[in-house]
């Protein structure tokens, strides 16, 4: 019951007119993350707005019975602030979300991702530079981060699950909707293999003013971006500077000075951005900080942290073992291993990333694993 009256109490606030992620993490933080303290305290605030009021006093009914609804299917979830695989970047970016409604498989937000971005209206060259470092990049062991617009956007996460790698989407509508349409079918491949993301709550429309928003959760969850293709007023620009004031990797493919699509790209790399020409030099930049959130990961999750950082990563830590004889020497999915180990998926996922990052296991196509030694 308890479980059902804070989901209720996030939903309703999460639709409160008004109430901004920041505000709501703020006062999570004063009630130690009670939602349930939190909604009544709004109820009773004198300073809510009139629609806050009107709101809080009788929500919509039939909105929460479709938010419950959709979070009733298979593979969705409400992933909050408050709980222990909360992606973390997102906690280090301006403005972080309170909650993410999630499609697909949540522990992927967890993996090291590269945001690939860049013209809606790109060339046929800009979309196969698109296709050809979202495939590496995700053999690699990256997951393509985008926002599932047409172009490049949508090139990159195809490309992504047809080299056997996830992919995450980002999207400035509610989970439940696709834009662009013509996309749907894309939509439902990323929700089956990788991940649909949404700071909206279902049934939300497109809107200009959502995409800026979404651009900062693309960039926030990714140690670097990738723009292949941008005018001067590119909204990628956008996603590009968020990542850098974040403390991000910008990495820019240069192209033709005839190309009007390749300017955004070459101011990028005259104010600072890497130019990069092959996915290798992406792979090699951020392995460090791949390597980085592993270990954060692992000490968040698992208690690793407490028992000495890299050390515990050896064979001799409890976990770590169980781990080392499930995976054995077939491959084998996440939840085959959360099935062997009884870890949770968050767990392993950190542990995974720091076992492959130091060659100990590799990442198979299919979200797969296999011990090498």
């Amino acid at each position: 019951m308890d479980d059902e009256d804070d989901l209720r109490a996030w939903l309703v606030l999460l639709r409160t007119p008004g109430l901004g992620p920041a505000q709501l993490r703020e006062r999570l933080a004063a009630r130690a993350g009670d939602i349930r303290a939190v909604l009544e305290e709004l109820r009773c605030a004198p300073g809510a707005g009139t629609a806050a009021r009107a709101w809080l006093a009788r929500p919509d009914a039939a909105r929460l019975e479709a938010d419950h609804a959709w979070l009733a299917l298979p593979g969705h979830r409400l992933l909050r602030c408050t709980e222990a695989d909360f992606p973390p970047l997102l906690e280090h970016i301006a403005q972080p979300p309170a909650a993410l409604f999630v499609a697909g498989e949540a522990g992927l937000l967890l993996h090291p991702q590269v945001a690939v971005v860049g013209a809606r209206g790109a060339t046929a060259g800009g979309l196969a530079q698109a296709r050809r470092f979202a495939a590496a990049l995700g053999q690699a062991g990256f997951l393509v981060t985008s926002g599932m617009a047409d172009g490049i956007d949508g090139a990159a996460h195809l490309a992504a699950l047809e080299a056997g790698a996830a992919t995450v989407a980002v999207v400035g509508t509610g989970p439940d909707r696709v834009y662009p349409r013509k996309h749907a079918a894309l939509a439902r491949r990323i929700g089956a293999r990788g991940a649909l993301v949404s700071e909206f709550p279902p049934g939300t429309p497109a809107r200009a003013d959502h995409f800026p928003r979404r651009n900062r959760l693309i960039a926030g969850l990714s140690l670097g971006t990738l723009v292949i293709e941008a005018g001067l007023k590119s909204g990628s620009l956008i996603t590009a500077r968020l990542a850098g004031e974040q403390g991000r990797e910008v990495f820019a493919l240069p192209g033709s000075v005839h190309n009007p699509l390749a300017r955004g790209c070459h101011r990028l790399i005259r104010d600072g951005a890497r130019l990069v020409e092959e996915p290798d030099e992406i792979v090699e930049a951020l392995a460090p900080a791949a390597r980085a959130l592993g270990l954060e990961l692992a000490a968040r999750l698992d208690g690793a942290g407490a028992r000495g950082g890299p050390a515990a990563q050896a064979p001799q830590d409890p976990e770590h073992r169980r781990l080392h004889e499930a995976l054995g020497h077939d491959p084998a999915t996440l939840d085959e291993l959360v099935a062997r180990t009884g870890l949770a998926p968050a767990a392993l996922a950190s542990m995974l990333l720091v076992l492959e990052l130091e060659g100990r296991v590799e990442g198979l196509p299919g979200n797969r694993y296999q011990r090498l030694a």
